[in-house]
């Protein structure tokens, strides 16, 4: 994927006046989320963030949406990689095969369930997994705990949303499936990467393109799940005929 070039159908280099009560800081935020291409090329193609163009470009590199049949969503709001997991899985509401989850409300996307409330939550697990119709070939997450301006506790807390995720995506994912997710600069823990190691062929951290320079967020990319312990899997009844494998510890 090319990087946008500006030609989005505003003009570039736009200031907010210096009225009201707009502090220097927003302001400033206001006219670099304005002048961001990506933000405008979202726009006239609608996507709904330009967090999209994250997940295009890592899977234009790394293939991780080819084929995927379901797909989960984790922090999905405002529901911008659901946008490109209900297209690229087919997903209809008639027979959903994207399963999204955020605390904050989503306004509706064709082809996905959304489920409003925390992933923390113990019943999340199994909600996402009747709300997707079966086990995934793909499990992303943009989740990242909100800011208190303490980077140390921020990386913390949003590290910790990674390896719950982490560890849910060896709980559900069909073999030779991918899982994705947001971290920070700054290393993820080791536990994890073991963890993660243990169970997927190939870890890498990645920084795509459209992620601005200035921001400390990377992401960790798991490919090629190995699978659990038949002993560990169970099968899965679906609508119609298809069945599908998953672990018995989803509860």
């Amino acid at each position: 994927m090319q990087p946008p070039t500006g030609r989005t159908g505003r003009k570039l280099g736009q200031k907010v006046k210096k009225k009201g009560k707009v502090k220097g800081s927003s302001r400033r935020w206001i006219e670099r989320h304005i002048n961001d291409p990506y933000v405008q090329r979202a726009q006239l193609e609608g996507y709904r963030s330009r967090a999209v163009f994250k997940l295009l470009e890592i899977d234009e590199k790394h293939k991780i949406l080819n084929g995927a049949r379901r797909i989960i969503d984790l922090g999905a709001a405002p529901g911008g990689w659901s946008q490109i997991a209900a297209k690229v899985t087919g997903s209809t509401d008639a027979s959903p095969r994207v399963a999204a989850i955020d605390f904050l409300e989503m306004d509706p996307i064709p082809g996905v369930a959304i489920l409003q409330m925390d992933f923390l939550d113990d019943d999340a697990p199994q909600r996402l997994l009747e709300a997707a119709g079966g086990a995934p070939d793909v499990v992303v997450s943009d989740m990242a705990a909100p800011t208190t301006g303490h980077k140390r506790t921020d990386h913390l807390r949003t590290m910790h949303l990674a390896e719950v995720a982490a560890h849910f995506a060896v709980e559900v994912l069909r073999p030779g499936g991918h899982f994705l997710s947001k971290t920070f600069q700054g290393g993820t823990e080791q536990d994890l990467l073991t963890m993660l190691k243990q169970n997927f062929r190939s870890v890498i951290h990645i920084k795509p393109p459209s992620s601005r320079s200035e921001s400390v967020e990377m992401f960790l990319l798991a490919k090629d799940f190995k699978g659990r312990a038949a002993d560990e899997a169970a099968p899965v009844e679906e609508a119609g005929s298809d069945r599908e494998a998953r672990s018995d510890q989803e509860k």
